[in-house]
């Protein structure tokens, strides 16, 4: 087997914000991200695909709660969902790859695994909700979830969410299947969502739990599990940035691993934005991968050429261990 790639899409790279939301935005969307995929095959890399589910979880909440409201149909839970956008969404990035090499020549088969992520009871996130998911709710609504003992915050001014737990992603449960499918030269699409966390029962069995996974938390984990050498993480910003948004912004050409740790602990990323990116890059490095590129869809080439995006690389001498991130 070649060299491993894992090319982690972010939930906007397929339902931008500005966008109606429609299924056919979404599949335009899907096929423009997935020309990435093209420029690391002709590189000689195997390739795992995962993606956000976002705007996509938000949308079903909305159709949970009309659909309880208008026709008394019981609510699905959140790991039953986050399984049903990453059957769906994985069905839409694999039918536009298969598309896009019946049209390019290119014999490969492509697979979708709903991919279960086993974290820990004792994760400190299940006492503290607190990643907001869905629309935002006006007064009435959030006491009505309250009611249901469904945790809500208010989110900076806009309104209440909800929120749920975040638990850290521990190891991928199908991780033998993917390995197996990228040896015989398949591409597959994984992690979805961050993938539905479970816990191992004293028995042995798996049981799922109420919450959601940071999806490049569990591109790392999913790359560290199938050995990846290059984990590359598409933004809507073509670079990472220190002092963002202000005049001494300044991109990121390539970095050490111990600097960007460095810059993340001086609070330059932030949790809501470009910090769960560079602590899943960090974790990456450590736990064996080799390179970790972040760069929005329009520069994928650009990027893998040296001449656009975000490079990190371990430095000499990077100690190879994982690093258990405390959640903020």
């Amino acid at each position: 087997m070649g060299r491993i790639a894992v090319i982690a899409l972010g939930g906007n790279a397929i339902l931008p914000k500005e966008s109606k939301g429609t299924i056919h935005e979404q599949f335009a969307r899907t096929r423009e991200s997935l020309s990435s995929v093209i420029y690391l095959l002709k590189r000689g890399y195997e390739i795992v695909i995962t993606h956000g589910n976002g705007p996509q979880v938000g949308n079903e909440l909305i159709r949970n709660k009309l659909g309880l409201k208008y026709a008394n149909v019981p609510d699905l839970p959140l790991g039953v969902i986050v399984a049903a956008t990453e059957g769906w969404m994985g069905y839409m990035i694999e039918q536009s790859l298969q598309n896009i090499f019946k049209m390019a020549g290119i014999k490969k088969e492509v697979v979708t695994i709903p991919t279960q992520v086993i974290v820990s009871k004792e994760d400190p996130a299940w006492k503290n909700p607190n990643k907001p998911i869905g629309p935002f709710l006006d007064n009435e609504e959030a006491k009505e979830l309250q009611k249901r003992g469904i945790a809500v915050m208010e989110d900076a001014g806009r309104g209440f969410r909800r929120v749920v737990p975040s638990p850290f992603p521990l190891e991928i449960v199908e991780k033998e299947a993917i390995k197996r499918f990228l040896r015989d030269g398949g591409i597959v699409i994984a992690a979805g969502g961050g993938g539905m966390p479970v816990y191992i029962e004293k028995d042995g069995t798996y049981e799922g739990l109420e919450g959601v996974i940071d999806k490049d938390f569990a591109s790392s984990v999913l790359g560290r599990d199938v050995g990846a050498h290059l984990l590359m993480i598409l933004t809507p910003v073509p670079e990472v940035y220190i002092n963002f948004g202000t005049e001494e912004q300044k991109p990121l050409k390539m970095i050490k691993a111990d600097d960007a740790e460095q810059y993340l602990r001086q609070g330059e990323f932030p949790r809501g934005s470009m910090g769960p990116k560079i602590r899943a890059a960090i974790e990456f490095l450590k736990s064996g991968g080799e390179e970790v590129i972040i760069t929005s869809v329009d520069f994928v080439d650009k990027a893998l050429e040296g001449k656009r995006g975000t490079k990190i690389i371990k430095g000499i001498g990077y100690k190879q261990e994982i690093i258990q991130f405390k959640k903020n």
